[in-house]
């Protein structure tokens, strides 16, 4: 697991205390393509918590988006995100 990686499941894991955690480095996949070039990386996010209870979608990705503000810029090119409460994964 890379360093970058690390960085981004610790940050949310504190931020979130999450049930669930899969992050996943896909940048292998966007190799040429424009953000690779800055050396940024492209990542899928599922994650179960329990502050996402009560919150759409948009609310949810912007408490992910708020929690990784600062790496957005400069660690992260783009991020896929699954992001679940608990309720809803026991449906």
């Amino acid at each position: 697991m890379t360093d970058r990686l690390e960085r981004i499941r610790a940050r949310l894991i504190a931020t979130f205390a999450p049930l669930e955690c899969q992050l996943e480095d896909e940048s292998h996949l966007h190799v040429g393509h424009a953000g690779a070039e800055s050396g940024a990386g492209h990542y899928r996010l599922h994650i179960v918590s329990t502050r996402f209870e009560g919150l759409n979608r948009i609310g949810r990705h912007r408490l992910v988006y708020d929690c990784l503000h600062d790496m957005m810029h400069t660690d992260i090119h783009a991020l896929a995100i699954i992001a679940m409460a608990p309720s809803e994964v026991s449906r």
